[in-house]
C-alpha cells in the first residue's frame, strides 16, 4: 500500500500540514482534525484519476523539537533513560541546539513507540 506522507508543523492556531511530493496543503485544530483533513485534500487532489486515499495511508511527520513541545508530557530526561540515551544530549536535540543522526532518531522514535505501546496495552484498576 503506497504510503503519503504529510509534514505537520505546529502553529499559533493549530496545525498545518503540507505534502513535499503533490501540491496538497491544508490545516486543522488538533492532530486528528489535520490527519482527517489531509486525507480529505488528497482524495480531492487524485479526484481526477479516481484514485481513494485512506487514513492509514497517510504518513504524518512532525519536526522533533515540535514533537517535544507538542506532547509537553513526554519528560525528555526519563525518556532518555528509558531507552539508555544520555539525557543531556537528548536534551540538547530537543532544544535544536544538536541534530540527531538517522540512528539516533530511530532509536528516540523506537523508545517512544515502545512506551505508546505499553500505555495502549495498560489497564488501570480502582480499588
Amino acid at each position: 500500500m503506497k504510503k503519503y506522507r504529510m509534514i505537520i508543523e505546529k502553529t499559533d492556531t493549530g496545525f498545518s500540514a503540507y505534502s513535499m511530493d503533490f501540491p496538497v496543503f491544508t490545516t486543522g485544530d488538533s492532530m486528528n482534525e489535520v490527519l482527517d483533513n489531509s486525507v480529505e485534500a488528497l482524495n480531492l487532489y487524485f479526484e481526477e484519476i479516481n484514485q481513494i486515499i485512506k487514513p492509514e495511508q497517510i504518513k504524518l511527520e512532525i519536526d522533533f523539537q515540535q514533537f517535544f513541545q507538542y506532547y509537553n508530557v513526554i519528560n525528555a530526561k526519563v525518556l532518555a533513560e528509558k531507552i539508555g540515551m544520555n539525557p543531556t544530549l537528548l536534551s540538547q536535540y530537543v532544544s535544536g541546539k544538536k541534530r540527531p543522526s538517522e540512528a539516533q532518531s530511530q532509536k528516540i522514535l523506537s523508545g517512544i513507540n515502545r512506551i505508546g505501546k505499553e500505555l495502549s496495552e495498560l489497564k488501570l484498576t480502582f480499588n
